[in-house]
């Protein structure tokens, strides 16, 4: 793969930084162009290094690049979309990060007519509770998984292209429809957010909670560390995929409702056997990184 001339970089946070300083280490940009909505966000990753200049709109970070990556809250991709109609160089590709993909790929057609066929829809499995430019590091991506959601339309070649780019950041890169993709991620990703977050509120609002916290110890860290996540970032996550997410949470009502009563009936070998089910799913699981999503 050819040296990336110009990465315009639109969002300059920590998925987007991570990209860019990826990229700088494998030595495959020779420039980055960077926008943000906040002057702050683009003056601090012009000051560590993320960036090599800072653009002042959408419209001058694409214009020149041959690669552009599009890491905003998913609610401003029609924004987005509608400054790069005039500004997109011939056979650039885009790319994007967000976590949710019949939203986004809507907003394309909505303001293209048709998905452009450079687009290549992404969502690479990788990130921190912490958002802003300060976290972005170039080890971010390494190890993980990106899915891709071309359909149809999408230029072969720029399938290719952004298979070997998100390598190059040290990703492994699978494809699925967008359908499939808004399904498995709200069983996996955004459900078990969303509960963490109501579990966190209902805890908070009882009047006993700073004592509860104080006592609070390893499991409880790991069942709420997601709760920690960038409020802005995860309220438009849950309203963009919010009905499969919903079809989740009627699923675990569902469950909940059986264990509920079975302690309510004081049934210990149903309650038992609701318990042994769950801990012989989740003692056969182990997170592959290289699991085969074709035909999802």
């Amino acid at each position: 793969m050819k040296k990336i001339k110009q990465l315009g970089l639109i969002g300059c946070g920590m998925m987007g930084g991570s990209f860019a300083l990826a990229l700088k280490r494998a030595g495959m940009v020779e420039r980055v162009v960077g926008y943000s909505k906040s002057p702050n966000s683009t003056e601090k990753a012009k000051q560590l290094g993320v960036i090599d200049d800072a653009a002042a709109s959408i419209l001058q970070a694409a214009m020149g690049s041959d690669l552009i990556l599009i890491a905003v809250p998913v609610s401003a991709f029609a924004e987005i979309f509608r400054s790069l109609q005039f500004g997109l160089a011939k056979g650039a590709l885009v790319l994007d990060v967000g976590s949710t993909k019949q939203n986004v790929m809507a907003a394309a057609t909505k303001t293209f007519g048709v998905l452009p066929p450079n687009f290549v829809p992404s969502h690479p499995i990788a990130g921190k509770e912490r958002a802003g430019i300060e976290e972005a590091e170039a080890d971010l991506y390494v190890g993980k998984r990106v899915i891709l959601t071309p359909t149809h339309e999408t230029r072969p070649e720029a399938l290719e292209l952004a298979k070997e780019i998100w390598q190059a950041v040290g990703m492994t890169a699978s494809t699925m429809t967008a359908e499939a993709h808004d399904s498995v991620f709200a069983a996996v990703s955004h459900f078990p957010h969303l509960l963490a977050f109501a579990y966190m509120n209902g805890l908070g609002a009882q009047q006993d909670a700073t004592q509860f916290l104080q006592m609070a110890g390893p499991g409880f860290r790991d069942f709420t560390r997601i709760a920690a996540s960038d409020p802005a970032i995860w309220t438009d996550i849950l309203m963009a995929n919010r009905s499969e997410i919903l079809k989740q949470s009627l699923a675990l009502r569902t469950s909940l409702a059986q264990m509920e009563k079975a302690m309510q009936n004081e049934q210990f070998a149903p309650l038992k056997h609701l318990i042994e089910s769950a801990s012989l799913v989740r003692g056969s699981w182990t997170m592959n990184k290289t699991i085969p999503l074709d035909d999802v």
